[in-house]
């Protein structure tokens, strides 16, 4: 008697694009188990195409996650918008992010016009549906089908997790069969450096609110690991744009910046799997986002 043929195993990338704050790196969280990207209710949150490995018996999904797409107003902006188009090239399914919770805009119709130019299928993600009632839910879907010819909608709660393994299940089934691209035990491939930076970041932009968040970088200067005290020493720089900002960061006593050296270091302790002390420094590098050689060293 032969045996059942096997369902070929599929691998390939998947890049999420949305505009800013529509909830991308919630959902490549959610798909991929664990957290590898920040959030943020703040727009811009990420700067970086974070890869997120989904590992399943049948087949291997990397979620690129990309920078927000939106109208550059500085080179960084423009250098960000670069990252996506370039990620946007070479993926085999994009998963288009439109927020329930707010009408389709302007920045959901700029980043459809570019979907236009891509070969590869398009799936529209209309998430944050445990924000709003269900009649919105609806309204969103029919408004998201005309933005764009797409594959599939879906409605997700990537928070709670609704229709999340459905999403999944769609886009392994419209990769390439293949095998896998990255070891099992890989969740991403961001370097340990930047994601030590990005959750200083993060930390950042949950407790500094007016202008700050468009205007900081975050560089970690010197990772000094102890193994005779189970401890890393790590020492980080915040960069923002101008004197006035440097206070809102620091706070009253050092008030704000020792909270964010606190939240900071649990996800660092979390990442590491060791205790961590932290040391950060706020720094003023005047006018970053438009200058070349500040964007090419702090990594942009």
């Amino acid at each position: 008697m032969s045996s059942p043929e096997q369902t070929p195993h599929r691998s390939g990338f998947v890049a999420l694009v949305g505009r800013p704050n529509a909830g991308k790196t919630t959902l490549t969280n959610a798909l991929v188990g664990e957290k590898v990207g920040i959030v943020s209710n703040r727009p811009q949150t990420t700067r970086h195409a974070i890869r997120g490995v989904v590992h399943r018996p049948e087949g291997q999904i990397v979620l690129v996650d990309t920078p927000g797409l939106h109208k550059p107003k500085s080179l960084l902006g423009k250098r960000l918008n670069d990252v996506v188009r370039d990620t946007l090239s070479d993926v085999d399914v994009v998963v288009f992010c439109v927020p329930a919770d707010q009408p389709v805009g302007t920045g959901d119709k700029f980043i459809a016009r570019q979907l236009r130019e891509i070969r590869a299928p398009i799936v529209v993600a209309v998430t944050k549906t445990d924000a709003t009632g269900k009649n919105q839910v609806v309204e969103q879907l029919l408004a998201a089908s005309q933005l764009v010819e797409a594959a599939e909608i879906v409605p997700i709660s990537a928070v709670k997790g609704d229709q999340v393994d459905l999403l999944e299940k769609l886009l392994i089934g419209m990769l390439p069969e293949g095998p896998p691209l990255y070891p099992e035990e890989q969740t991403t491939d961001e370097d340990v450096e930047r994601q030590l930076a990005e959750l200083v970041r993060e930390a950042a932009l949950e407790k500094v609110f007016q202008e700050v968040p468009h205007s900081l970088a975050v560089t970690i200067e010197e990772i000094n690991r102890r193994p005779d005290r189970d401890l890393v020493e790590i020492h980080a720089l915040l960069h923002v744009e101008r004197n006035s900002q440097k206070p809102m960061l620091l706070g009253k006593g050092g008030s704000i910046i020792k909270a964010i050296g606190s939240e900071a270091r649990v996800g660092m302790e979390t990442l590491l799997g060791a205790r961590v002390h932290l040391d950060l420094h706020v720094t003023v590098l005047g006018e970053w986002q438009d200058d070349p050689k500040k964007l090419n060293r702090l990594g942009y």
